[in-house]
């Protein structure tokens, strides 16, 4: 099933890229490409981006079975979260744990009180509607906004960790004083890029819960309900992806491609009953065979590291 949602979602940006392009070569001969057109072509890798990780995020904490087991894995890595906190926002979401009512649910939260020293009656939504923001910063202090920074800090020093080493690696097969200060700097911009996208998701939940949203739904136990529920996610996926407009716009369009296929997973059956399976067959081969006649008469049209893969393997 991935490997045909990678086909489809690449098939779909050959046809839709050609599509655009024919558009824009007509509008300029005419002097028509607006400002407003301009805009979209710079910022459709960026909305591919902002939109597959919106479904992307939003299945972590709802339904994560959707998603691939190493990349639920990796997110959940990232996140540092507390899965206490996630069962909290699961149970409020599936109406289980109800602000102003007593439902059983009191332990979940009560149990991070217990191990970060807060008032037991914080972890009660009986009795404490809502629960503070505090337990979301997990130990940061009452701030939002020092428990966004802090997580940006910490997620980009966790990330720089990682891409510096793999940067070097791919460097010293050939080392150059020019390469070695590429390196530094494109794991500095995407240790960037995934610190300010944690810290997005993260401030976006605190922006419902605390700033915004008692503001405009009120304090009463079903308004607090009403953004627990499903709004406090729904802002922090809104706002997380738009991080990638940190990185360079080849890095955007390679990322945007790679996420796509796994956001569509969110939305359709992992798997299809045996008598559908063409339906899947069918897809792969269509697209395939999309993709593979672009790159022999429009090769400029199969964007990313792919195109030029594909180039190199089926033009002789």
């Amino acid at each position: 099933m991935d490997l045909t949602l990678f086909a489809v979602t690449r098939a779909f940006d050959v046809i839709i890229g050609e599509l655009w392009s024919q558009r824009k070569s007509r509008r300029v001969a005419v002097g028509k490409w607006t400002k407003v057109e301009k805009a979209i072509a710079m910022l459709t890798d960026s909305s591919i981006f902002a939109t597959s990780s919106a479904l992307i995020m939003w299945a972590w904490i709802y339904t994560p079975e959707r998603l691939p087991r190493s990349y639920n894995k990796w997110i959940k890595s990232a996140a540092a979260v507390d899965q206490r906190l996630l069962l909290a926002l699961r149970h409020c979401r599936w109406g289980e744990l109800q602000y102003g009512i007593e439902t059983g649910q009191a332990p979940i939260l009560q149990g991070m009180c217990k191990d970060y020293g807060w008032p037991l009656v914080w972890g009660n939504p009986a009795k404490s509607v809502p629960f503070p923001c505090e337990i979301v910063h997990m130990g940061t202090g009452k701030s939002c906004e020092y428990h966004a920074a802090s997580r940006f800090v910490r997620s980009f020093v966790w990330a720089f960790s990682t891409y510096l080493p793999l940067n070097l690696v791919l460097t010293l097969r050939r080392p150059t004083k020019r390469g070695l200060q590429y390196a530094l700097k494109s794991s500095v911009r995407s240790s960037a890029f995934l610190g300010t996208f944690i810290s997005l998701y993260y401030y976006g939940i605190c922006l419902a819960r605390s700033r915004i949203g008692p503001k405009v739904l009120g304090t009463s136990p079903s308004s607090c309900q009403q953004i627990d529920s499903g709004i406090c996610v729904a802002s922090g996926c809104a706002l997380c992806g738009w991080s990638i407009l940190l990185e360079n716009e080849g890095r955007r369009q390679d990322i945007g491609l790679f996420v796509a296929p796994r956001a569509l997973a969110t939305l359709l059956p992992r798997r299809y009953l045996w008598e559908n399976q063409w339906r899947e067959t069918m897809a792969f081969a269509a697209s395939t065979a999309v993709v593979f006649t672009c790159v022999g008469e429009r090769p400029e049209r199969v964007r990313g590291v792919l195109g030029k893969i594909l180039h190199r393997v089926l033009i002789p």
